[in-house]
């Protein structure tokens, strides 16, 4: 009994989210930084898998804000699993984030950290944590502007930053305009929050930023910007967390009834190739190769009946085989083929041929069953 239960905890760990907690010997700053680091659910099982990379700075009280909603929403598959690591800046904030106030750039302490973050800290994740190239800074008042710089490379360092009513250095705001002009090399993300109740100066220089990045337009850059209603400085970052998490990984989460509605039905080409193309573009902007999901395979077969484009579910049944091979959700779509096309033996073979198959997600083995003794006593094979 003993040993059924101490099994029974160490099966159920692997299936939560791991913290743990890491101290790095910097050069760069002449001490030791502290470090949690959030591990994805089943990380140790899935050792061909990689993940992007949070870096969150204020890690001291941001981290378990930001590691929960990962947590959360790639749970639901909205977004990727997810390495998360904190950076603890509780003794050394003020020093991290030192602007030079010749030319406002980092300095002194800020100058190193930077370096820290460059040439250490994310070296450091990547080669002990399977990590890939994409990744996000999030910081909050002092460090929401400090994540700036990292956005001023000729090819940045992250690939999205979150902004969380940024304290913003001089001529910050005229640096961002002219950096968000400039066509980018490849997708990336900017958020920028405040509210109603933030700290005076950080609501009035984040609304006059918005006003100016808000038109400008430049089609690999993603911009998005909350103004909270009610909220204060400190809690308007649990409101916009899961907001920014939304907006970056919008191309990521399942197909929605709004995108069915309005992307999908509309097309004038493929709902197949729409498919296709989605999942391409995740594996292209986030480095994840995804699985298709049975919701989305559904929403296109949904499409496919809708626009009466039958010829379609040989496509979608070819693509169903290989993404979910030993269930019954390609020799379904085969079987509308055929069906819609008059083959109605070929048909009732292809609903049979499930017998030995799994039913996924909705699609059941018996209904397929009874479909093709259905199309036996109706064409009498």
């Amino acid at each position: 009994m003993k040993f059924f239960v101490i099994s029974l905890l160490l099966s159920c760990n692997l299936s939560f989210s791991q913290t743990i907690y890491e101290s790095i010997e910097s050069e760069a700053l002449g001490t030791t930084r502290e470090l949690k680091i959030q591990l994805p659910r089943n990380y140790e099982a899935n050792e061909d898998q990689a993940y992007p990379l949070i870096i969150v700075f204020d890690g001291d009280y941001l981290f378990e804000v930001v590691a929960g909603n990962v947590d959360y929403y790639s749970y639901w598959k909205d977004m990727p699993d997810a390495i998360v690591v904190g950076v603890n800046q509780i003794d050394s904030r003020a020093d991290d984030c030192t602007i030079s106030v010749e030319n406002f750039l980092p300095h002194k302490k800020g100058a190193q950290f930077y370096d820290f973050v460059v040439t250490e800290l994310i070296p450091f994740v990547t080669e002990n944590y399977r990590s890939l190239d994409f990744k996000i800074a999030i910081g909050h008042g002092k460090t929401a502007n400090f994540i700036n710089y990292f956005f001023f490379k000729k090819s940045p360092v992250f690939n999205a930053f979150i902004a969380l009513s940024p304290e913003l250095a001089s001529y910050m705001q005229e640096n961002l305009t002219r950096q968000f002009s400039i066509e980018q090399k490849r997708k990336s993300f900017y958020y920028l929050s405040t509210a109603s109740q933030d700290l005076k100066q950080n609501k009035k220089e984040a609304v006059e930023l918005n006003t100016q990045l808000s038109v400008l337009e430049n089609s690999n850059l993603y911009y998005s910007f909350d103004n909270f209603e009610g909220a204060t400085h400190y809690s308007l970052v649990t409101h916009s967390i899961p907001k920014a998490l939304e907006g970056i990984f919008s191309e990521f989460q399942p197909i929605s009834r709004s995108e069915y509605k309005n992307k999908i039905l509309p097309l004038e080409t493929s709902p197949v190739d729409y498919l296709i193309d989605k999942y391409d573009a995740i594996n292209e902007v986030f480095g994840v190769e995804k699985q298709i999901l049975v919701n989305d395979f559904r929403a296109i077969a949904t499409a496919i009946e809708k626009t009466e484009q039958y010829e379609l579910y040989k496509d979608l049944g070819n693509i169903a085989k290989d993404q979910h091979p030993g269930t019954i959700l390609a020799p379904f779509y085969l079987a509308r083929y055929y069906e819609e096309s008059g083959k109605y033996k070929k048909a009732m073979n292809s609903y049979r041929s499930c017998y030995t198959l799994r039913s996924i997600e909705g699609y059941l083995k018996e209904d397929m069953l009874n479909r093709a003794d259905q199309i036996q006593k109706e064409y009498g094979y």
